[in-house]
Parts: structure tokens; C-alpha cells; sequence
């Protein structure tokens, strides 16, 4: 393991006190400590928003683009260098909303990187609007009545367009999050984690005692590889309880690197 001073970074941090990403921050600087990726081979690839801000707090090669267009940029440098591990790091908005078109196509190209999505249910840099994850009904800064369009479920999307390695995770249980992210670097071909991240400024509903009164870790007898199961369990949200883990796997396809060597 290395030593996670390794990723320290000297720039001031400007998240809130108490945000959910540093809880996924921590899990990435671990995650990265216990694989061996020194700083220099791993390239952290963001937008713009609260969680694209997280590779300015970590010692890595850095890329911002514009919001909602991280996925891009970092299928083209996987594909000029594919020695390097590509992490991408943004919110709910950017990965869903302005990102979705980009979304579908890496998945469906099971191109070899890792996206972090930092799922907080809002968009917190504009001032808590609603996003493509907000529940329906659910009062914002923007929808005094509530919101009015249906949620996505970005995990059953992942599974049907085609992804390879399907998670979700949380922000309050680090040592699940950091070692589902290592198990997404060690996949070969695409992977989401979906990662619920309370932004405690904007959304008052879905809180840290919220999640953690929902959230659960999928034990040893779910199977990953069932991919009508994984479909089913990626409904699975709210009072019904929220799964975490690894929520379908499909090993064995070809990576877009492979294909296009």
C-alpha cells in the first residue's frame, strides 16, 4: 500500500462543512493508496459542479471540461494511453442530465474507465434545484409546487443500455465505497458507481440519517452476474430500502480499447 500522503493536495478546499464528497473523497485517495496507482499514472477527469471540483483536491493529472462533458475527454485519453487509470468525478446534473447522450454511448462502447456519479439528488452548485434524480414532488429553490417529472433510475439505465459493472455506493460508509471503487479500476471495461451524497445546503429531505436509514449491503448470496435479478434490484429505492454494492457485473466482453487498439 502506499502511503496516502502520496495524494495530498495544497488547495484549499471549498466544500461546505459536513458535504457528502468528502466521505467519497477519502474513499478515492484510499482506494488509489491500497491499488498501488501512484499519482502520475492515475488522471482524474471532471466538469464543472461541487463534485467536479473533487480532483482539485487530489495530487493526480487533472482534466476539467465543460458540465456534463467529462465523458469525452476521458475516453480520449484512455485511448491514446491506456496504461493510465481514469477516474471521472461529477454530480447527479452533470452525469445524468448534460451528460446523459455521453452516458449512454461509454456504456454502450464499454470503453476501460471508472465514472464516480456523487448522487445528491440536487443540483447543489446553482442553488438546489432539482435534478434528474429528485423525487417527484419533491420542493426546491426552483419548483415552489415540487417537482413534476418522474426520477431516472440511473442503475437500471446502466444495466439495459449495456454497462459492464453496475454499483452504488455511500458516502457515509467509506470502507464500502473505497472498496467498491477498487473493484471497479481492477474491471476491465466501463463502470458506474452510483454514489448517494447528501448535499446538506439545498436538499433537507434526502439527509445522512435519511440514506443511512435505508441503505444496505448486498450479502455474499446476490448474484451480480443475473442480469434480470440486477434489473429488479436497480428499482429498489426509497422506504423499500437502498441497495449498495455491486449490482450486476459482466465479465469477459471486449473493452473499447481492445477493439480499438
Amino acid at each position: 500500500m502506499l502511503d496516502l500522503k502520496l495524494y495530498h493536495s495544497n488547495d484549499e478546499n471549498q466544500w461546505c462543512p459536513g458535504c457528502g464528497n468528502f466521505g467519497i473523497l477519502d474513499a478515492i485517495k484510499g482506494a488509489a493508496a491500497e491499488l498501488e496507482i501512484l499519482p502520475e499514472n492515475l488522471v482524474m477527469v471532471s466538469g464543472i459542479g461541487q463534485a467536479a471540483k473533487t480532483p482539485h483536491y487530489i495530487r493526480a493529472n487533472v482534466f476539467n471540461g465543460l458540465h456534463g462533458r467529462s465523458l469525452p475527454p476521458a475516453q480520449a485519453i484512455k485511448m491514446v494511453n491506456n496504461d493510465l487509470k481514469i477516474i471521472i468525478t461529477g454530480g447527479d446534473g452533470g452525469g445524468y442530465g448534460e451528460g446523459g447522450n455521453h452516458l449512454i454511448h461509454a456504456m454502450r462502447r464499454n470503453v476501460d474507465l471508472v465514472q464516480l456519479v456523487h448522487n445528491n439528488q440536487i443540483y447543489g452548485l446553482t442553488k438546489g434545484q432539482g435534478s434528474p434524480t429528485t423525487a417527484k414532488g419533491q420542493k426546491t429553490s426552483m419548483q415552489f409546487e415540487g417537482v413534476q417529472s418522474e426520477p431516472i433510475h440511473p442503475l437500471a439505465l446502466a444495466i439495459t443500455v449495456g454497462a459492464t459493472f453496475v454499483a452504488r455506493g455511500f458516502s457515509g460508509d467509506k470502507e464500502g465505497l473505497k472498496e467498491l471503487i477498487k473493484a471497479a479500476v481492477n474491471h476491465k471495461g466501463y463502470a458506474l458507481i452510483d454514489i448517494m451524497q447528501p448535499c446538506i445546503s439545498f436538499n433537507k429531505v434526502n439527509t445522512f440519517k435519511w440514506y443511512k436509514d435505508r441503505c444496505y449491503r448486498l450479502d455474499d448470496s446476490y448474484d451480480k452476474t443475473d442480469k434480470a435479478a440486477a434489473l429488479q434490484k436497480a428499482f429498489e429505492f426509497g422506504d423499500e430500502g437502498i441497495p449498495l454494492g455491486i449490482i450486476y457485473q459482466e465479465e469477459g466482453r471486449p473493452s473499447y480499447n481492445e477493439l480499438h487498439p
